[in-house]
This record gives C-alpha cells, sequence and structure tokens, in this order.
C-alpha cells in the first residue's frame, strides 16, 4: 500500500513521534507505515483522515494487483 503520511507529516513540521502521538501508536508504527512495511488498521486510517481532514482514499492507495 502507497501512503502520503510523510509528506503531509512533513508539511505540517510533525516529527515521526509528534504524529505517533497524535493518532495514539508508536513512533515505530509510523515508521513502519511510512516506508510501506505495515499497512495501519481501518481504525487507525480512519483516525489519520480525520487528523488531517482528508478523505482516507487521499492519504492510502492500494497497490494494482498484477494481472
Amino acid at each position: 500500500m502507497n501512503n502520503r503520511l510523510k509528506v503531509l507529516r512533513a508539511e505540517r513540521n510533525w516529527t515521526q513521534a509528534e504524529l505517533a502521538e497524535r493518532l495514539d501508536v508508536s513512533r515505530q508504527t509510523i515508521v513502519a507505515i511510512e516506508k510501506g512495511k505495515y499497512d495501519p488498521s481501518l481504525p487507525l486510517a480512519f483516525k489519520a483522515a480525520r487528523l488531517f481532514g482528508m478523505p482516507i482514499e487521499s492519504i492510502f492507495q492500494d497497490e494494482p494487483s498484477p494481472d
């Protein structure tokens, strides 16, 4: 899953730790999501969408499946 979390965080000058605190997760979770190594749960994706005031699809995009 691709995401814009790092860009959105940087636009607000938030550290990974600050974003983690706002989303009530660990900094390691933010690192893993930003690197594409972890897909957020649906509740966490909704929480991020509310925090940034954007639709989930504007933050997280599914990678196209190979056909």
